[in-house]
């Protein structure tokens, strides 16, 4: 650490071209496989939502029932995807571009920020890290509104540190911004901003409590077209949201997704789990000690793991009532969480041979997820661009193309939407029924509620369902999928195709 130090108490220019080169390898790795991998079902909303452009979507969100909005999201990022899409085009890679460009400016951030607390050695150290973390470059990589929330809630955690250090009101003004923005991307911004906000109080600094009371207050005020309709979103995921309460295990699950990221396939996953709980465990020792020891700096790291774990208690404490605990909606803590164990890892006095380990062990956790990451293919991805094409050529006019439900339809409709195809809808009772009518009727799509009026008269059924929703049923006790039951009862059977995790259940007129 001297050495970087040292190194960085020369010339301007070395700054720039280190902190280039940083981010040219934030790129890279966030550029992997961003085209060739296959939207999901969440991606493939995102396009096809964001494309029916501004007026079809505020109906699409706000055109809900029983008090219930449709959609459940603000409309930030799906608006800026429209028109990121309307110059870029609408190809995986293009889409996706706005989450990489987000996530870069989450690497500028968490550099700033390290920079800021301690020097630019740490600085480096700290953008470093993010730039190599899994659960990072996952969601930089996703066509999703997560890396977009996440730049906005690491933008006010600057601005309040700055504003906190400088006393300059631009930067409350900046922090102001920052949280509006972040509360307009995702209403689970609140989770990160409200431990955010408390800084002042334990730090006791009334001055700068005060200021962040004036902008709290006025990004509320900001916020406030849209706050009069968190009711209504509210309703719809206590409604219809398919998450249950999240069971001790889920923190322990959290922060293997903060170093490794999740999934992680058979062994893999117990190699994740030993690397997690052995950084925590020497961070949290070693932070415990520079704490006895009145070290210069701890107040800082302790700052940085109170960020990073507050929002995690938080999120966790409010799903046991309304679960709503999504290890992606914590993106910033897990960027906190990266500072603050390379705090506690390099300036806390730790052992040179332990430090080496510690490092090993956190480059090895790193590779592994993003390993893992680039290569994985299972559920929820499959091959629906070759799929559509195969159908495309073989399903003759008349026969009907049937997805079990939207989960394989709108991925394979974002990829052929001239490919005439219908799906199922979910069980009403059902907490994955989350496509409501309105939001349907945005996307320009039709849901059938009943197979056989779906089926009608047709002479072949081209039936796309995944293996894993026809084990689900099994597992609850039924013999077989209720879809299949119904096709086996009214049709003959030519044959299954398997398509990666799908499955295509081909029949024909008895």
């Amino acid at each position: 650490m001297g050495r970087l130090k040292a190194w960085f108490s020369g010339r301007g220019e070395r700054k720039l071209i280190v902190l280039s080169g940083l981010l040219a390898l934030a790129l890279i790795l966030r550029l992997l496989a961003v085209s060739s991998r296959p939207f999901w079902y969440d991606e493939a909303f995102s396009a096809l939502f964001a494309s029916s452009g501004p007026q079809a979507m505020l109906g699409g969100t706000l055109g809900g029932q029983a008090g219930s909005a449709a959609e459940e999201h603000p409309l930030l990022y799906y608006t800026l995807l429209w028109g990121w899409m309307s110059i870029l085009g609408e190809s995986p890679g293009a889409v996706r571009g706005l989450s990489v460009l987000a996530g870069l400016g989450v690497v500028a951030l968490a550099y700033l920020l390290g920079r800021s607390l301690f020097d630019d050695g740490f600085g480096l150290l700290a953008g470093g890290m993010v730039a190599l973390s899994p659960f990072q470059i996952h969601y930089a990589q996703e066509a999703r509104m997560y890396a977009l929330m996440a730049f906005w809630l690491l933008g006010a955690t600057y601005a309040l540190w700055r504003g906190m250090r400088t006393r300059l009101w631009g930067w409350w003004l900046a922090f102001m911004l920052c949280a509006a923005l972040a509360q307009y991307t995702h209403n689970l911004s609140a989770f990160v901003l409200l431990p955010l906000a408390l800084t002042p109080l334990l730090a006791r600094d009334w001055r700068s409590l005060r200021a962040v009371s004036f902008s709290g207050v006025g990004a509320l005020l900001l916020y406030t077209p849209w706050l009069t309709r968190l009711p209504a979103q509210f309703a719809k995921i206590q409604d219809n949201f398919w998450l249950s309460p999240p069971s001790p295990a889920r923190l322990a699950t959290t922060l293997l997704s903060f170093i490794t990221n999740l999934p992680l396939p058979g062994l893999w996953l117990g190699v994740g789990l030993f690397i997690t709980l052995m950084l925590t465990a020497l961070g949290g020792w070693q932070t415990l000690r520079a704490w006895r020891a009145h070290r210069a700096g701890v107040r800082r790291g302790l700052w940085l793991v109170y960020l990073a774990i507050a929002p995690v208690l938080l999120l966790y404490l409010f799903s046991q009532w309304t679960p709503v605990f999504v290890e992606r909606a914590l993106l910033p803590a897990g960027v906190l969480f990266l500072l603050w164990l390379v705090w506690s890892l390099t300036r806390t006095e730790l052992p040179a041979l332990v430090h080496r380990i510690a490092a090993a062990l956190l480059l090895l956790g790193f590779g592994l997820g993003i390993f893992v990451h680039i290569t994985y293919d299972g559920f929820p991805y499959a091959p629906y661009a070759d799929l559509d094409a195969s159908l495309a050529e073989r399903a003759a006019p008349g026969e009907i193309i049937l997805h079990s439900n939207k989960l394989t339809f709108l991925p394979m409709a974002y990829y052929d939407r001239s490919l005439p195809q219908r799906f199922l809808s979910d069980p009403s009772e059902s907490g994955a029924n989350t496509l409501a009518p309105a939001t349907q009727a945005a996307m320009g799509i039709q849901v059938d509620t009943d197979i056989a009026q779906a089926v009608a008269a047709a002479p072949r059924i081209w039936f796309v369902i995944f293996e894993r929703a026809i084990a689900e049923y099994q597992a609850a006790g039924a013999a077989e999928h209720p879809h299949l039951v119904w096709l086996e009862a009214h049709y003959r059977r030519e044959r299954v195709e398997n398509w990666g995790e799908l499955q295509v259940y081909v029949y024909a007129e008895k």
